[in-house]
């Protein structure tokens, strides 16, 4: 396997008129992960996959896509839900799905065997010979989701996805997400939903007005966002708990809070050897992911920066 990178932004900015929407981004998506690209409204992050895609020319910087420029011929290896939807209203549902497969490739009888392998895995065989405009939202997003994945892509680039669906097609997309990446895709994902962010992607990448201000892994950016909360699950006497570096106690059942004034819990686990306690866990309490980004960027900073771009765009 090449050791190329799927996908990699590296330094790209883009301006509409006096608005910066993208300001030297770098963005390396490794080969078979979940990517999460994940920030506020109006951010920068459907332009950055835009640009990525070759559907935007960035201002400035370099993209390099499937290990080299993005033409049409890597574009063909790729999958694209953009969050923009779009059908053709009157064309019915299978005809689309074999469009979208010739466009990706596909010929004939191929098309017209993935188009019905997709209606099926996506609970639309009824819907097959039913126009777009007669789908509900979460249908005809469905219908979108399976013209980016069948012609079976390398790179699979989601903005968006879990938009207009129910809980239970939310699953059935995260259950499609895990078998893709178990065969090798390749899946930048782009969500305001940090709970789906947090079970299905390797690494994140944060951009914050126009900006990346975090990279890492999921565990890695929880562990930034760590504020000195360990459980303990314990057998025996709990004198052992109280400390100087023990600055808060709260019991929950059979597990005990304890928040440390430093990062260092091995005091406390000295404490409980010498008292004879057997210990069966002691562990940090991480944050949600949610929490991290939401903490980085801010509540507010999310309907700030959205304002401030669409009063760029009306400009």
């Amino acid at each position: 396997m090449t050791d190329h990178p799927a996908l990699h932004l590296d330094g790209v900015s883009k301006r509409y008129g006096a608005f910066l929407a993208v300001d030297r981004v770098d963005l390396r998506v490794a080969r078979g992960t979940v990517h999460g690209l994940l920030g506020p409204n109006g951010s920068g992050k459907s332009t950055c996959m835009r640009m990525a895609l070759g559907l935007l020319p960035p201002d400035g910087g370099t993209v390099s896509l499937l290990g080299g420029p993005p033409d049409d011929d890597r574009r063909r290896r790729v999958g694209y839900l953009p969050e923009q939807r779009g059908l053709y209203l009157d064309m019915g549902v299978l005809d689309h799905l074999q469009f979208f497969g010739q466009l990706r490739g596909l010929q004939g009888k191929a098309a017209r065997d993935a188009a019905s392998y997709w209606l099926e895995r996506l609970g639309l065989t009824d819907w097959a010979k039913k126009k777009a405009r007669a789908l509900s939202k979460g249908m005809q997003q469905k219908v979108q989701l399976a013209g980016a994945v069948l012609h079976e892509p390398e790179l699979l680039v989601l903005d968006e996805p879990f938009t207009g669906l129910d809980p239970v097609a939310q699953d059935l997309l995260e259950d499609i997400i895990d078998a893709l990446r178990a065969k090798g895709t390749t899946i930048v994902l782009s969500t305001h939903q940090l709970d789906h962010a947090e079970r299905q992607c390797e690494r994140v990448t944060v951009i914050s007005r126009s900006k990346v201000v975090l990279e890492d892994t999921v565990d890695g950016v929880r562990r930034r966002g760590r504020t000195g909360w360990y459980a303990v699950q314990a057998d025996g006497d709990d004198a052992w708990m109280v400390g100087d570096d023990v600055v808060d106690r709260r019991r929950e059942g059979p597990v005990t809070h304890l928040r440390l004034s430093g990062d260092d819990p091995r005091p406390l686990m000295a404490r409980a050897v010498a008292a004879g306690v057997r210990l069966d866990r002691l562990e940090a309490v991480l944050p949600s992911l949610r929490d991290v980004v939401v903490g980085l960027v801010g509540e507010r900073g999310v309907a700030g920066e959205a304002a401030e771009a669409g009063e760029a765009a009306a400009r």
